[in-house]
């Protein structure tokens, strides 16, 4: 049902992403017919790209936030406590103040290039940080979530300090970064992009053993005989890993990798969120906001905005929940 639902968001994106157009015309372009050279080349070059990214986008950080909710045992976390959005938003964000004005001396290719792979490294960095300061004989998943918010409050400030650094320009350049963008797509951002979260979303429905055993706690996994820490460390990095091809794509994207997995977990009643339905969950999810984002206002919205005006009332939802569950 969700695979029927999750092609319906993808034909609505390509059709309604941007100026309306024609379902057949849209089928036709798809299949291939270029009669029609404006629908074909608007379709092809430019709203199926973006659909992609929205896809790739969503799926990752959904599989990201399962993983990081399962091992830390916490249905509030996300791989916003992995320091790795925050992480790969210095990265970009210095890429584009330093190379953006031009005052490096950098060409405007070199800027474009370096700042997904600076985004990147940066994103991966940030997380194995925080995984050397949690660990102590062991990962607990306490000093997870304090390490993470100790790397991620010191590279949201040092962004901040770096937006200081560059003019008008970089600096609202870098802030459409971080709102969290799927406009201006193209194949060959996204093809790789793709590909990479393809390969991580089979790994991680790989560790789909793995994760279950996290979930019963350190001592009834180590009694079960699994080596916990290292399944941990395994699973941790496919996290990683996702959420940093995620933020290099569209930027920092809000509350897909909080709500994805717990719809998905709603979805399926199971103890731990489902890996693969929350995969699909997050690229539904992904892919109307961006439609609902292009169509809202006269002028398009970034789709990090639409994903926070639904997530925001469903973080406060969780919250209520959690509480009420421990009253």
């Amino acid at each position: 049902m969700l695979g029927i639902i999750l092609a319906g968001a993808m034909a609505l994106h390509v059709a309604f992403g941007g100026t309306p157009m024609p379902y057949p015309d849209v089928l036709a372009a798809l299949l291939g017919d270029d009669s029609n050279t404006r629908t074909h080349l608007a379709v092809t070059e430019f709203r199926a790209p973006r659909m992609v990214a929205a896809v790739v986008v969503g799926a990752a950080l959904a599989t990201a936030g399962a993983i990081t909710q399962t091992v830390a045992r916490n249905p509030l976390a996300s791989p916003d406590l992995l320091g790795v959005t925050a992480g790969a938003s210095l990265g970009a964000v210095t890429v584009l103040v330093v190379a953006g004005g031009g005052h490096a001396g950098l060409s405007g290719l070199a800027a474009t290039v370096g700042m997904p792979a600076a985004a990147f490294t940066a994103g991966i960095v940030s997380g194995v940080a925080v995984y050397l300061l949690a660990y102590r004989r062991g990962l607990d998943s306490y000093r997870l979530v304090l390490a993470g918010l100790g790397i991620s409050g010191l590279a949201a400030s040092l962004t901040t300090w770096m937006l200081t650094l560059g003019d008008v320009t970089s600096a609202a350049q870098a802030l459409t970064w971080m709102t969290g963008s799927l406009n201006g797509k193209d194949w060959a951002t996204v093809q790789p992009m793709a590909v990479s979260a393809a390969v991580l979303i089979a790994a991680a429905l790989l560790s789909s053993r793995w994760l279950l055993l996290t979930s019963l706690g350190e001592d009834t996994a180590i009694g079960l005989g699994a080596r916990i820490g290292a399944i941990r460390l395994i699973v941790l990095t496919i996290a990683v890993l996702l959420a940093s091809v995620a933020t290099v794509t569209a930027g920092p994207v809000a509350f897909v990798a909080l709500a994805s997995p717990q719809i998905a977990r709603s979805l399926t009643s199971t103890v731990i969120p489902p890996v693969g339905v929350s995969a699909l969950v997050g690229a539904v999810f992904v892919l109307l906001s961006d439609t609902v984002a292009a169509n809202a206002l006269s002028a398009p919205l970034p789709v990090g905005v639409a994903t926070a005006v639904v997530g925001a009332p469903f973080l406060i939802h969780l919250i209520l929940k959690y509480q009420r569950r421990l009253s």
